[in-house]
Order: C-alpha cells, then structure tokens, then sequence
C-alpha cells in the first residue's frame, strides 16, 4: 500500500511540476507530498478503526485484565504489541488514543507508543542483512526494553494528570456511548459504531491535522537539505558527545524505519560509528517533529518534555552501548 503514496509523489512532483529528483527542493517537495498524503490516510484509517473497535469491545474486561495482572506484565505487553505492529511514529497516535480512552495506564499505552516506531519485521530484516543476528536481537531486545522502562516511568510520575482536553473530550464521548449502551442493555448496531467513530475521526482529525503539515514541511526541509556528508562531517569522529547530538540531529529527520535503515547502511558503509548510526536512527523513526506536532495536542508541555528527554536519554544510552560492543 505505502508505494502508492511513493506513486502519487512521483507524479505530482516529477511528472506534473517537473521539478529536478537530484534537486533539493525536489527532494524536499517528494518528500512533503508522500508523507503527508500516507499519513493523513494512515491517520484517518486508524483513528476510524480503533472507534470502530471502541464501540465494538468490551474495553472494561481487557482494562481490568491489564490493571489486575502484575504492571509490569502490562509494560511487556504494551512494548511487544508496539514491536509487532507496523507503525511509524505518527500512525502510533490513534492507538495511542485508543488506549487512553479506554483507560488503560497511561504507562502501558506509552510502552506501545515508544516501541511500535522502533521496531518492525521489516526493519529487523534489513538490520539482520546490514549488522548480523547479533546485533538485530540485541537492538530488538533494546528497543522492547525501552518500552518497558519507558511506561514504567511515566506511570512513576502519575502522568495522567499531564493529558491535555483533548483526551478527556474523546474520553467523555466514549463513556457517554458506553452508558447509553448499559442503558440500552444492547449491542450497538453497525449505524450506531458508524457514528461514533466518524465523530471521533473529526474530532482528533480536526484537532492535528495542521500540526502535520507543519510538522512534516519542517522534516522535508532538513531532509532534502541536510546531505550525508554533514552528518559524516561532524558526528564522525566516535567521541561520546557525537552520539546525543546524533540523537538530536535525527529528530526533524522524519522518517520510518524500514527508509532510514538505508541511510544507515550508507553511513556505517562512509564510516560512522554503528552505535552513533543507530542512535541516529531511532531519533529519527521515533522522535519526529510530526510526531511531537500531533502528540502536543493530547499532552500538555511538561509532560512532552519528559517524553522528549526520556527518548533522548534511552537513544543516546543505546547509541553507547552499541559503540562499545562493536569495537
């Protein structure tokens, strides 16, 4: 399915604006077409899904089923769901709301939402063929582990309190449709999910989708002006220092992890320290500008710096310990 967003750039910016491909606004212009295109249908699907299923389940059995196991069973569940399920950073978000608002912790939601841009069957793959088994189920247990330390701190914290109205808006709207279901005492009918997912599609959707565009035309700026050569140039050199400032160089870099495991390739090929690549590209799949855009309408700003330091420090942490294991 994504190639058709590939398609459809391809033709936009190549066919009918005949811009240059080996330009950099032509490589900045592809870049904003296909990834706003993919994630606007990416986010419509999910968001739609998810309600649909909201409506459809009976959340209280598996939110009781979660908080009644022991925690951190629920941390290792939340951060295996997010390593099987193929989503960048930004199609994380429906699901990331649908966990809200079915009131599962808030930590559990945010194990998925830290491991499901970093790790895909894809991108486990095309790791296995470029640095060897090894380092493909070392960088797999690394990133579940992230989920799990991750989810494990934001509930340390109580971060419920830091969501925004959003949240709680979608929230109250799926408690009203729960109640009218008890009420009722029946099954709601197809028409009935219908409506309540496509009022909760235009809530979030109305809410987002300019932070997306904002989001993604900064990442195609970098991404179609910042060469290889400058990320060589100065992160090169294998210092500590060089592998938090990969980590801070990735994140306008939007990118998904089977697109940037390439780049990665090349830049361990040109000679870039493996840990400081790897650093590089987590920052990238999984702490993106869109991502941040769309996540600031569901958590307030304390709560977003928590979350952006909390990934700087995993990735940089990760980023070392590859460095040192590989020489």
């Amino acid at each position: 399915m994504l190639h058709y967003f590939t398609k459809l750039a391809d033709i936009v910016s190549f066919q009918w604006l005949q811009l240059d491909p080996a330009s950099h606004f032509g490589k900045s212009f592809h870049f904003f077409i296909e990834d706003t295109t993919k994630i606007y249908v990416l986010l419509i699907i999910m968001i739609y899904t998810v309600a649909v299923l909201r409506a459809s389940m009976n959340i209280d059995r598996v939110r009781n089923y979660l908080v009644d196991k022991n925690r951190l069973f629920g941390y290792i569940i939340g951060a295996t769901f997010g390593a099987v399920t193929p989503f960048c950073s930004c199609s994380s978000i429906p699901l990331f709301l649908g966990f809200t608002q079915a009131k599962i912790p808030i930590g559990i939601t945010m194990s998925f939402l830290i491991t499901s841009p970093i790790i895909n069957e894809v991108a486990i793959v095309l790791l296995g063929s470029l640095l060897g088994i090894k380092f493909m189920i070392l960088y797999a247990t690394i990133g579940i582990l992230s989920g799990i330390v991750g989810g494990a701190f934001i509930d340390f914290i109580k971060a419920e309190q830091y969501l925004t109205p959003l949240v709680e808006t979608v929230v109250k709207a799926s408690n009203d449709a729960e109640a009218t279901e008890e009420t009722e005492n029946k099954k709601l009918s197809f028409a009935e999910r219908h409506e309540f997912a496509k009022n909760e599609l235009i809530t979030i959707f109305k809410r987002i989708w300019k932070w997306v565009l904002i989001g993604v035309g900064l990442g195609a700026v970098l991404h179609g002006y910042v060469p290889e050569e400058y990320i060589l140039e100065n992160l090169g050199a294998g210092k500590w220092w060089t592998v938090p400032m990969a980590v801070l160089i990735g994140i306008p870099l939007y990118s998904n992890a089977s697109g940037v495991i390439p780049v990665a390739q090349s830049l361990i090929e040109k000679g870039l320290p493996v840990g400081t690549t790897l650093a590089f590209m987590m920052s990238t799949v999984a702490a993106s500008f869109p991502e941040f855009m769309m996540i600031k309408q569901v958590m307030q700003t304390k709560l977003l710096l928590i979350f952006f330091t909390m990934l700087l420090v995993m990735f940089t942490t990760v980023g070392w310990i590859f460095n040192l294991i590989s020489f």
